[in-house]
């Protein structure tokens, strides 16, 4: 099992995998076209040519950036592939010298391991303006914001 950055061929692997969780209302969908678009924000977990999971770290402004589009394949949670992509992530982030990495997440106790504290999303005024607004569910967001300071 590899954390590897996601490649050209990996991307119809990374939309399934994000569809079956958006599906079930566990994340935000991303449509292929945008999976392609933010190729170069995604890690993936590798296996035999299969891809067990990915996540993303998405630069939101100078001193923030998100960890989006987290997921592991079915029946593989616990076995530290989220832990695994997480922290490629959050490397990635103290590369590019940012001092704070947020989540949004139906599962906060996973983030709450990681270090991860629980904040106020009104502390994340660009993602409220960018993505948010165009999410089904805003104003009534009923995910957890979290954030780490690095």
């Amino acid at each position: 099992m590899i954390i590897r950055r996601a490649r050209i061929p990996d991307a119809r692997a990374i939309h399934q995998l994000l569809l079956g969780y958006a599906q079930q209302g566990q994340l935000l969908g991303r449509s292929l076209a945008d999976i392609y678009d933010a190729l170069r924000d995604f890690h993936v977990c590798e296996e035999g040519g299969e891809i067990l999971g990915v996540g993303a770290l998405q630069v939101c402004w100078e001193d923030l950036a998100e960890i989006r589009s987290l997921a592991v394949k079915p029946g593989l949670s616990g076995q530290g592939i989220g832990r695994q992509l997480v922290d490629a992530c959050l490397e990635e982030a103290r590369e590019f010298g940012l001092p704070r990495v947020f989540a949004l997440t139906y599962q906060p106790q996973f983030f709450e391991r990681l270090g991860f504290v629980e904040i106020e999303k009104s502390a994340l005024p660009h993602k409220i303006w960018t993505d948010c607004i165009h999410c089904v569910k805003f104003p009534d967001c009923d995910e957890t914001a979290l954030a780490i300071d690095l």
